[in-house]
């Protein structure tokens, strides 16, 4: 039995008639003590660059080698050879504490970045204890635009101080130039452990 709207066959006997978009895994990245991660277009099978409209990074199991480490992003319009180019972003939070004292959500304008050229923090402290990490995902829009500024949007979750944080940061990569590498990195030491996973997506 065919499923039909507006006059357009979407599926047929079992089978999708119209592309849908997707969603391709490009590369994953595992830390162990690493310094950071880094996509590069163009190294080690990594493509960053028209090819896709959006790019999607699955952080997963951050886990610091230090104790309330930040972690954080750095664009690069010169496939890596250097990073830092000025981004303005903003942040906020809620937050919900295991034993329920406190319930919050909250504007972090510590955490905001204007036309920064360090670190961009996208999670706040996350904890070395054992059972800690952090997890979310990152979209990125047109990197390769050489007319647009490139958008991001990430939100995560973390553990920090018996507490789940649920973090989003919006912001934008102010530059005309073709973005093609991103780095991950914490604010302070390590990343001891954990994947992030770099996806293309089709709109169409």
């Amino acid at each position: 039995m065919a499923v039909i709207s507006n006059g357009t066959t979407i599926a047929d006997a079992g089978a999708f008639s119209v592309n849908l978009g997707s969603m391709v895994l490009i590369k994953t990245l595992t830390a162990s003590s690493s310094a950071n991660l880094s996509f590069v277009d163009g190294s080690s099978g990594v493509v960053l660059d028209n090819t896709y409209p959006i790019y999607l990074f699955k952080f997963i199991g951050i886990h610091p080698g230090t104790s309330n480490a930040d972690l954080g992003i750095l664009a690069s319009t010169d496939t890596g050879s250097s990073y830092g180019v000025a981004t303005t972003s903003t942040f906020f939070d809620s937050k919900h504490r295991e034993n329920d004292t406190l319930a919050t959500v909250s504007y972090i304008d510590s955490f905001d970045a204007a036309q920064s050229t360090s670190l961009v923090k996208i999670t706040g402290s996350i904890a070395d204890d054992n059972d800690s990490m952090g997890s979310g995902e990152m979209y990125l829009f047109n990197p390769s635009s050489t007319t647009f500024v490139k958008h991001f949007l990430t939100r995560s979750n973390r553990m920090f101080n018996a507490t789940s944080i649920d973090s989003f940061v919006g912001g934008y990569i102010n530059t005309t130039s073709a973005v093609d590498a991103i780095q991950f990195k914490m604010d302070s030491g390590n990343i001891d452990a954990g994947t992030i996973k770099l996806y293309g997506i089709k709109d169409s």
